[in-house]
């Protein structure tokens, strides 16, 4: 399982570094338009005007540091994420194949499968294989029973159930 605990330390990150930056940012303005509006009965000394801007481009640096550090950790795990996705794609596939041999199907079958796990109608998969529907439908009822299904949802389902079981378990032993 993701821990989201790293996330709230980014955004907390985040939320400090936006509020030093607006804080210092209206800092800045505000002398800077009071200066020039001649909203301040006495003007500031140089050097309080220096340790404004000073601080001004802290908060600039500060923030332009972190949000890199922030940007190189969000582009660090959607790679981890792309990556656990192509995996789990190549298990999903890998186990549906394992899954059509064990029960038997022809490779017409196992075609007829595949299309109706990706979600074409029986009218869409006779159109691709150059079929009559009812030859589809079929073939369709032969891979639910010999499935032990009884219809698409239940093909899916058998799979899914068996994909995040197994994912569970291989991210389960990655964590221990």
């Amino acid at each position: 399982m993701i821990k989201d605990s790293g996330f709230r330390n980014y955004r907390l990150m985040l939320i400090v570094v936006v509020a030093v930056q607006a804080i210092l940012s209206f800092i800045y303005i505000w002398t800077f338009a009071s200066d020039v509006f001649g909203w301040r009965k006495t003007p500031l000394s140089w050097q309080l005007t220096e340790i404004v801007q000073m601080l001004t481009i802290f908060g600039l640096l500060l923030g332009t540091f972190l949000g890199a550090v922030l940007l190189k950790n969000f582009v660090r795990q959607r790679n981890e994420l792309e990556a656990r996705l192509h995996t789990a794609s190549g298990e999903f596939n890998e186990l549906m194949w394992k899954r059509f041999k064990q029960w038997g199907l022809t490779p017409s079958e196992s075609d007829v499968a595949l299309f109706a796990i990706k979600g074409f109608s029986n009218a869409e998969i006779a159109e691709m294989r150059g079929k009559s529907i009812g030859t589809i439908k079929a073939q369709s009822n032969s891979v639910f029973r010999k499935a032990g299904v009884n219809g698409r949802t239940q093909l899916v389902s058998l799979f899914i159930e068996d994909l995040t079981g197994s994912i569970g378990r291989s991210l389960e032993g990655a964590e221990n």
